[in-house]
């Protein structure tokens, strides 16, 4: 009699919205066993369903000891597009341990030809363009890590209004003020706060997808210019599909096997 079939086995490098609609459907999905890994560094996580484990593994040799300790069959890296080092650390567990990788990588902000767009390759970069725009008041966006590059002298004279998730720690800017809040974010709002706050830039990474794009739309409208760090590059050979649709089909699984919020399964 032969063996009955095995669960399909997968793991989630988590952290993003995309992460955890996947999760969601995949927990929903028959004969599917789904573990979401998070960082840890968000105190009050929006947890998926399905197992979730919290920390990092400790480098990409203990990635692969724990992908073929669970027997994990397909390993998803749906981690935030700037996450370089957990991406290149699964790229080089998936390749020790023989298990397939590909990336849920949401695709970047399009550029709008009415846009006042500077790409730029770092946030050190992003800090030192700031002086020519001739601006006084930043809007940054960039997440609660890396705020140092903008707390150089050179631009003491600009005022900072740093909105994260997390509270940052210092150094900062000299003069900023901190807003903690989370999207999705509305277009009335981010107009709303960019005229509260008479901002003159706003600095951000190109994470994109829809939760935080209205601050574009509304600097656009307003005619302000967008400071966009581009996003590093993915390890080679690591196949990527750009939304939980084409993660379903890449795991063998049609759209109905998630349910039918369309949240959930965009």
């Amino acid at each position: 009699m032969p063996d009955a079939p095995r669960d399909l086995r997968v793991l989630i490098l988590g952290g993003t919205a995309e992460a955890r609609r996947l999760a969601d459907a995949l927990a929903a999905a028959p004969r599917v066993h789904v573990t979401t890994s998070l960082a840890g560094r968000v105190t009050d996580p929006r947890t998926p369903a399905g197992d979730v484990r919290v920390g990092g593994f400790g480098g990409p040799g203990a990635l692969a000891a724990w992908l073929r300790g669970h027997r994990v069959d397909v390993l998803v890296d749906a981690t935030h597009p700037f996450a370089a080092t957990i991406s290149t650390h699964a790229a080089l567990a998936a390749a020790d341990s023989g298990t397939e990788l590909f990336a849920l990588r949401r695709p970047g902000w399009p550029a709008d030809p009415r846009d006042r767009r500077h790409s730029v390759r770092s946030l050190a970069d992003a800090a030192a363009r700031l002086p020519a725009l001739g601006v006084r008041r930043v809007l940054l966006t960039t997440g609660r890590q890396g705020l140092a590059a903008f707390a150089g002298p050179g631009l003491d004279g600009l005022h900072f209004v740093v909105r994260t998730v997390e509270p940052p720690e210092p150094p900062l800017p000299r003069s900023t003020h901190i807003l903690l809040d989370r999207g999705p974010y509305t277009l009335a709002g981010e107009r709303a706060l960019l005229l509260e706050h008479r901002v003159d830039v706003v600095v951000t990474k190109d994470s994109g997808g829809s939760a935080t794009a209205a601050k574009l739309t509304a600097a656009r409208e307003l005619g302000l210019p967008v400071v966009m760090v581009e996003r590093p590059p993915a390890p080679d050979g690591v196949p990527a599909v750009p939304d939980v649709r084409g993660a379903l089909a890449r795991l063998g699984l049609s759209p109905g096997a998630c349910p039918a919020a369309a949240d959930t399964c965009p």
